[in-house]
């Protein structure tokens, strides 16, 4: 195939700025200055005559032509980068790059992870946790475990875990509970998804009391908190197996509400590596023989 000078320098600065989001951590990963990622990306700009970001005061936002281009980018970096990798015999593996709700990652995975790497000794699985917000692509990830529907816009799922919530508290406050009703006495501790709490009192068959406790955006935090008697919580019990079975939390009611579950993400517009393919399988057939 003919091949036109390429502006290596120039395509990768425009990967890594796309990566990370910003001119100044490019700048850091690359160690040159923010005035050299600036006259790189103009420099490819000019050359494919067409804008590749849109500078916002959120960051940099990729128009359709930089969307284009990065997946096709960051591959074959990273396939030359195996490449160099196997030639100068410093590993055989494959990098994998998955970022994992915290909640499932302490919950189901971790545990778990031991088996995947004697059956898989050929991928390096490199593991990064977050609260459900999650950007594969800015993160450098490959793909991502999340928790919620399913549809997430621009990216493939395959359903991992169906996870209903119910109330979890610790033993001496569920000593005080004999009906869902009494939970009104009690700090109902609450996720960002507002609608959770009504959800589970429509399920209990009882009218809502007003939900004022504390919001946070970790199921982990809330479990802490419920554990340590600051109030209940509505968490997805499966997670939670280790805390129960050791009498930190318990189930005081049998409802629960159906808020989503855990999906394998990744970006539709990527091509799964032989590496992804793999985690994928492994990870629906662990889901699916341990009951979902």
């Amino acid at each position: 195939m003919d091949r036109p000078d390429l502006p290596l320098n120039a395509l990768r600065t425009f990967e890594v700025a796309l990566r990370q989001g910003s001119f100044t951590k490019a700048a850091a990963e690359l160690r040159v200055t923010q005035a050299a990622v600036s006259h790189q990306i103009a420099r490819l700009e000019d050359l494919l005559g067409a804008a590749l970001f849109l500078r916002t005061s959120a960051g940099l936002v990729p128009t359709d032509e930089g969307r284009l281009l990065f997946p096709v980018l960051e591959h074959g970096f990273d396939a030359i980068s195996r490449s160099l990798d196997r030639i100068s015999g410093r590993r055989d593996a494959e990098i994998l790059k998955v970022g994992v709700n915290t909640t499932f990652a302490l919950g189901w995975l971790m545990p778990r992870l031991a088996g995947f790497q004697r059956a898989h000794p050929e991928i390096d699985l490199r593991i990064s946790t977050n609260n459900n917000r999650v950007e594969i692509l800015r993160e450098g990830l490959d793909m991502a475990i999340r928790f919620g529907s399913g549809a997430w816009t621009g990216s493939e799922s395959v359903p991992l875990a169906e996870t209903p919530l119910s109330v979890l508290c610790a033993p001496e406050l569920a000593a005080g509970l004999s009906q869902p009703a009494d939970l009104g006495r009690v700090v109902l501790l609450r996720s960002y998804r507002s609608a959770e709490w009504p959800g589970w009192f429509e399920a209990a068959g009882t009218p809502c009391p007003p939900v004022t406790g504390p919001v946070f955006d970790s199921s982990v935090a809330l479990a802490e908190l419920a554990a340590e008697g600051a109030g209940a919580a509505l968490l997805p019990v499966a997670m939670f197996a280790r805390q129960i079975g050791a009498g930190r939390l318990v189930r005081p009611f049998a409802a629960e509400v159906d808020a989503g579950g855990y999906h394998l993400t990744w970006p539709s517009d990527r091509p799964q590596t032989a590496a992804m393919a793999r985690f994928a399988a492994w990870i629906e057939a662990e889901c699916a023989g341990a009951g979902g």
